[in-house]
């Protein structure tokens, strides 16, 4: 017979096991945002107290690394995040995009590459933390902060404030991301150790009450982990809110830096949110470039100082399709397809000498050794593709895109178009008629470039720069036709509210408002994409390749598929499309010369390549292992 000291052990071991499998069951399936359970341990979580971070009671320093889930192919998540542990980092950070994951009002996307749930888990596999940065803004050199586009469909909207219409659209968003996180938080048994309330928000603070509304909204949604802040040294003071822990951001550690944050909050640890290994680029800029030595020592002294740290970036990724912001301040800039930052790991993922200095001093640091190195994924050179189809746009139109008629002209996000979410990205194009010959003007009305043809025939381009174009003059009434393009919306500042695109106001030929328009839009989405694969007539690439047309042509891949960048010399200014995968944009101006093709979207065999030239094209993308990202400049 059994003793009853042996029974208690087989009751003990007996109902151990069955916790264990409720916990295993409960996450399986997700269950634990329906039943609220305190995993055994998980008591305290994050806790920012006596100028120290614990963990569980624990001492706890925070080494993270920023890596972007909707800026990396789904199959590489862990490739990159296996890299950040190696490296000696324990935290991964990451924003997510409220403009990606409800694109269409109402509609929510949380699937493949936008799976933020399986991203965090991957992260939890790999051995890391997370600190998520869900928003609503978040800047991070992506369209308008990351806030959806049909937003400023509302002619009063007032982004980022307590203004009624984004508020609401605020807690419909909420109400269905924080579902998809919460489960996750530590507490539950996941691995998000805090969460950070809205981004950088010092540096715009247009209303007093907006951050304590957001903290709320989180709190409401059942949010228990520690709450952070994070801001430059201007925006500290005005985007602190009570009841959650000031961080800061920087490149460059100025003196009494991080003991400005003492200056409110007392006896609280000192948090990087943000130190920038790099920086990054704008068309017609330079390649942005910071010294390997001078960062390591800087991320270095913060260490030493006693202070967490973040990395921005630690692994960039790219912009791809039209999602990259822009900047406007003494004049506008738009950001470039890359996003490769000059991180620690490069656009593709490759090692560069940052991380092998990082590592080595994360190693020294933690004297502990770090999991052995990944390796690093192959490049391949298929050379020559050679171009062979072309259409023109004016062939297509509008047998391919149903025009919207309207006496004036109306902005992109104010199309009827998309089941009334009007158009996010791409070109819209503007067509009425016009008698004789005289002046064109736009009244900095245009957002943000514009081709001017006069019956196909290309006239000139506007832009911030140039508002007005001369007609040569020629009997009879003739077709006017204004191509423009959303170069990407500003991203940072206080001029969020005026990102409508296209035509934003009247056109004037000759001091006349022009009227009657056909509108086509041009957001080259993938079903756009798909009815152009069938469209004729495709025909041979004349002598004079002039756009804009698409150009189409094939890469054959005989063996298993791999990472390529494709270099468009000769070619002028658009976006390439390879297996319906928007890559994003290219332009003579550089600074960037190649655009990422991972791998993961080819497939051995016919690849299809189609390219959107806006102006003058060529015959051959050249497809090369090397990035090649422009003329450099350093980052003092």
């Amino acid at each position: 017979m059994w003793s009853c000291a042996g029974r208690r052990r087989r009751r003990l071991l007996a109902g151990l096991f069955l916790l264990l499998l409720a916990a295993v069951v409960m996450r399986r399936f997700n269950l634990t945002s329906i039943i609220p359970m305190r995993f055994w341990g998980r008591v305290l979580g994050l806790q920012a107290k006596d100028s120290q971070f614990l963990l569980e009671e624990k001492p706890f320093r925070i080494l993270g690394g920023s890596v972007h889930y909707f800026r990396v192919p789904r199959e590489y998540w862990r490739d990159r995040l296996l890299k950040m542990k190696a490296c000696g980092l324990n935290t991964l950070t990451t924003y997510v995009p409220w403009n990606l994951h409800e694109a269409v009002r109402g509609t929510f996307d949380f699937s493949g590459n936008l799976d933020l749930q399986a991203f965090l888990r991957t992260a939890e596999e790999v051995g890391l933390w997370v600190i998520l940065r869900p928003g609503p803004y978040i800047c991070s050199e992506w369209d308008l902060g990351g806030l959806p586009s049909w937003l400023l469909q509302d002619p009063e909207m007032q982004l980022r404030t307590t203004y009624k219409g984004f508020t609401e659209a605020v807690d419909s968003y909420f109400d269905h991301l924080m579902p998809e996180v919460v489960h996750l938080q530590y507490k539950n048994g996941g691995p998000i150790i805090a969460m950070q309330v809205e981004n950088e928000y010092g540096s715009y603070a247009q209303d007093q009450n907006y951050m304590a509304y957001i903290k709320q909204a989180l709190l409401n949604r059942k949010v228990v982990e520690l709450l952070v802040t994070s801001d430059n040294k201007d925006g500290l003071s005005a985007g602190f809110v009570h009841g959650a822990l000031a961080t800061i951001n920087f490149q460059k550690l100025e003196p009494k830096l991080l003991s400005s944050l003492s200056e409110i909050q007392k006896d609280m640890p000192v948090m990087v949110m943000e130190y920038w290994t790099g920086w990054f680029d704008s068309w017609g800029g330079p390649h942005n470039i910071f010294d390997a030595d001078e960062m390591v020592e800087r991320v270095e002294a913060v260490i030493r100082s006693g202070a967490s740290i973040n990395l921005y970036m630690f692994h960039g990724g790219t912009n791809f399709g039209f999602m990259n912001g822009a900047l406007h301040f003494d004049e506008y800039k738009s950001t470039i397809t890359s996003y490769d930052y000059d991180a620690v790991l490069t656009e593709s993922g490759d090692y560069t000498a940052k991380y092998f200095k990082l590592r080595n001093l994360f190693s020294r640091i933690l004297e502990t050794p770090l999991p052995p190195l990944p390796v690093v994924l192959h490049k391949a050179s298929y050379g020559a593709i050679l171009m062979q189809q072309y259409i023109s746009l004016w062939e297509l139109l509008p047998s391919l895109i149903e025009p919207v008629k309207s006496e004036y002209p109306i902005n992109m996000e104010n199309l009827p178009v998309n089941n009334g979410n009007g158009q996010a990205f791409g070109y819209t194009l503007y067509e009425t008629l016009i008698l004789g010959g005289g002046t064109l003007y736009f009244h900095d009305y245009i957002r943000d470039r514009a081709q001017v043809f006069v019956n196909t025939q290309y006239i000139g381009h506007l832009d911030y720069n140039i508002q007005e174009l001369s007609i040569p003059n020629r009997q009879g009434y003739r077709q006017l036709q204004i191509l423009v393009e959303n170069c990407g919306r500003v991203n940072y500042g206080l001029n969020l509210n005026n990102q409508r695109k296209g035509l934003i106001g009247d056109v004037f030929f000759n001091k006349t408002s022009l009227r009657n328009f056909k509108i086509y839009s041009l957001e080259m989405k993938p079903s756009f994409m798909e009815s152009l694969r069938g469209a004729s007539p495709w025909s041979a690439i004349p002598d004079s390749a002039v756009g804009p047309a698409f150009f189409r042509g094939s890469l054959q891949v005989q063996y298993m598929p791999q990472d390529t960048f494709l270099k468009l010399e000769g070619w002028e200014k658009g976006v390439v499309f390879v297996n319906g995968q928007n890559l994003g944009r290219y332009w003579n101006i550089g600074p960037q010369e190649t655009l990422y093709l991972p791998g993961t979207w080819l497939q051995q065999g016919f690849n299809e390549i189609i390219v959107f030239e806006e102006h003058l094209g060529g015959r051959i993308i050249h497809s090369t292992d090397l990035a090649f990202l422009g003329r450099v400049q350093y980052v003092v």
